[in-house]
């Protein structure tokens, strides 16, 4: 699946997301810096009913949110240096949990992911308009 969107149109984007994500328990969010991968995950907590405040989580690696499905793990890799790293972060547990988890820069860690993680690629178009990119790792 592939899209072409506007920031105005994020809302919209995001449902069409969920709509063709259901089967899939691990989404990992590719793109350069200010792709909007973050931007977007929080879109999609928001029509998922996630409770809480949502944060990048850069630091803790790992933001654990609440919805009425469940716990929603917002991962974010950046700062991992390899995949053992992302391992002792407790990365692995989340993304083998069943639980939604919600992964930005998987290419850190690429070996840990599950097979049938879903790949989300954004790519900058200009300032205010992207291309999503949605297909399935095997």
């Amino acid at each position: 699946m592939e899209l072409v969107y506007r920031f105005d149109e994020l809302n919209k984007t995001a449902g069409t997301v969920l709509k063709n994500a259901r089967n899939h328990s691990v989404w990992a969010f590719y793109g350069d810096m200010g792709a909007g991968k973050t931007t977007l995950i929080h879109e999609l907590c928001k029509l998922m009913n996630v409770s809480g405040s949502f944060g990048s989580p850069t630091f803790s690696i790992i933001n654990e949110y609440e919805s009425p499905k469940g716990p929603v793990y917002h991962i974010d890799l950046y700062r991992c240096r390899d995949e053992d790293e992302a391992v002792r972060a407790g990365v692995e547990d989340c993304l083998y949990s069943g639980h939604l988890c919600m992964v930005e820069w998987p290419g850190r860690a690429e070996g840990i992911f599950p097979e049938g993680t879903l790949r989300l690629t954004l790519t900058v178009i200009d300032e205010f308009t992207r291309q999503l990119s949605v297909e399935t790792s095997s």
